[in-house]
């Protein structure tokens, strides 16, 4: 089976998973330093992706937003990288816009990637050099266009003057809980960026980045360099995707 149909089947037993939780009340803890909630239905997916993906590709290393992270995945030459639920406080409240979102690297680029949305039945998915897909219909991110024009997709507190070299361009702004989410609708064109200026967990945007990458748009870090995974400590510098205004972007933060 290929890489890309393995992370497919994967992400729709997650969402059936998922979808059995959903406002039904599952029980929400939450996690120490101020991560944020994790739901049972959260820790089900990982363990129904874990033994599903790992037992699929067991020479392949792992990290997951809710298992413990360890050396172990820095030896191995590909590495799963998993979000369970991606928006999980959309998921508490009823939202329906939370994802699971799952890649694989190798060297440090994302080489197959999936995001889905089980209740939209949405499934984004994409190979290295062989472009994006939603549902199977072909992706491409919007091209050039004027910034006082784009909608971005970008949470209100990084309008704040501190992060633009003299104020935010005159976009519109909109908002996503799942920043997978907010990946993959660059990536179908319905925005024409998004931007998160805090470090980002590798787990977060790693399906995304290969998804719009592979419909034309361009990714990095928000300092405009290219983002890579499978760190030893998980993070990136935020992110930055779009179409045409990438640069724009890049060229207006601080």
């Amino acid at each position: 089976m290929r890489d890309l149909d393995l992370l497919i089947n994967a992400a729709r037993d997650a969402g059936d998973i998922a979808k059995k939780y959903f406002n039904a009340s599952p029980e929400v803890w939450e996690k120490s330093g101020g991560q944020g909630p994790v739901t049972e239905a959260d820790l089900h997916v990982n363990r129904q992706l874990s033994a599903d993906l790992q037992t699929a590709r067991p020479d392949y290393g792992w990290l997951s937003e809710e298992t413990e992270d360890g050396e172990k995945r820095l030896s191995t030459e590909r590495q799963f990288i998993v979000d369970p639920i991606d928006g999980t406080r959309a998921f508490i409240e009823g939202n329906k816009d939370w994802a699971h979102s799952i890649a694989i690297s190798e060297n440090g680029i994302v080489t197959a990637a999936v995001i889905y949305l089980p209740m939209h039945d949405a499934m984004y998915a994409a190979t290295l050099g062989q472009g994006a897909t939603c549902n199977g219909t072909p992706l491409l991110a919007t091209a050039d266009k004027a910034i006082d024009t784009a909608t971005v997709l970008s949470a209100k507190p990084n309008m704040d003057s501190k992060y633009w070299a003299t104020k935010a361009p005159p976009f519109k702004r909109t908002f996503r809980s799942s920043l997978a989410y907010r990946l993959a609708l660059v990536a179908q064109g319905q925005f024409d960026g998004m931007l998160t200026l805090r470090p980002t967990w590798e787990w977060d945007v790693a399906a995304g980045a290969l998804i719009v990458t592979e419909a034309g748009g361009i990714v990095s870090d928000q300092k405009g360099q290219p983002a890579s995974f499978n760190n030893p400590h998980p993070q990136i510098n935020g992110m930055v995707a779009a179409g045409g205004i990438h640069q724009t972007l890049i060229d207006a933060l601080a």
